[in-house]
């Protein structure tokens, strides 16, 4: 059985192409899954009661058609695999009688108290096989891609955890590391001399088409994060941009992502090919894979 999420979407949600920023899609998931969690019979004062909650380990999503401000967005979700102390749930994003957006998320049941994966109670388990429960696999659960080697340039752009990405787990939340990871890029972007402007006067835009992040390590307020970012498998429209955001006290990695950029017209949102100047720019960049 699928559950189902509606909603408008909001202006303060899109970015500067006028479409929903990825972030958001992230916190949309978290909304329909607490939703589902809830019509099953598991809230979160639920799971608090009981010292549990669950924590994402790894997103997997596609962008199919954006999201604009007004649109009704509707989130199917359902879960689709049991494996102890961890569940997949799906996600197809619809507006305009269009898929927006498919994806799964594969949480991590934790016990709060000692801060340690736990197996998930039987009856839980059997609550949500019976009443949100599917097999439809949208993604396959398998191991985050290795990522290409890295570069002479990776950026080691750093970054303070700000208050406002804190959530009630007293970490930054899953979905703010998608802006950590937005922010290196674009700082990247500037110190190789290509701003937002300057790609906008050049007509083009970089869209992200798939994203995949992995969850490794917590991070808090007051740490500063350190994100290395480079590029592999360029093609004619489209390459593979990696990234690496670890804590600067440790070293710790907290998270590692792979996103599929392609590059559009910013009048047709048509791919282009991509333009020689701005590769050659990024050449201390890209993998020497």
């Amino acid at each position: 059985m699928k559950h189902r999420l509606s909603f408008p979407v909001r202006y303060y949600e899109c970015d500067a192409y006028h479409h929903v920023n990825h972030a958001n899609y992230i916190r949309y998931m978290g909304e329909a899954a607490a939703y589902a969690a809830a019509q099953v019979g598991y809230t979160s004062q639920t799971l608090a009661e009981i010292n549990r909650v669950w924590i994402a380990r790894e997103h997997q999503i596609e962008f199919i058609n954006p999201l604009r401000t007004g649109d009704i967005v509707h989130i199917d979700t359902w879960v689709t695999d049991f494996r102890r102390v961890r569940s997949l749930r799906c996600f197809e994003i619809y507006a305009n009688d269009q898929l927006a957006a498919r994806a799964t998320t594969d949480w991590v049941f934790v016990d709060t108290t000692t801060g340690r994966p736990t197996t998930v109670p039987p009856e839980m388990e059997e609550a949500f096989r019976a009443k949100n429960y599917s097999d439809d696999i949208i993604f396959p659960r398998d191991r985050f891609p290795k990522p290409a080697p890295q570069p002479e340039y990776v950026g080691n752009i750093h970054m303070p955890v700000e208050w406002r990405d804190i959530d009630s787990n007293q970490h930054v939340n899953n979905a703010a590391y998608f802006s950590y990871h937005e922010n290196g890029i674009m700082a990247l972007c500037a110190e190789l001399g290509w701003t937002m402007e300057r790609m906008n006067d050049a007509g083009f835009g970089i869209i992200v088409r798939k994203y995949r992040i992995e969850y490794r390590e917590p991070a808090v307020f007051d740490d500063t994060l350190i994100c290395k970012t480079w590029i592999s498998d360029i093609r004619r429209a489209t390459a593979v941009r990696h990234y690496e955001l670890s804590r600067a006290k440790d070293g710790a990695i907290c998270t590692r992502g792979r996103a599929m950029y392609v590059w559009v017209d910013l009048k047709t949102q048509k791919p282009i090919r991509i333009p020689k100047h701005f590769i050659a720019d990024f050449s201390t960049n890209q993998s020497p894979e």
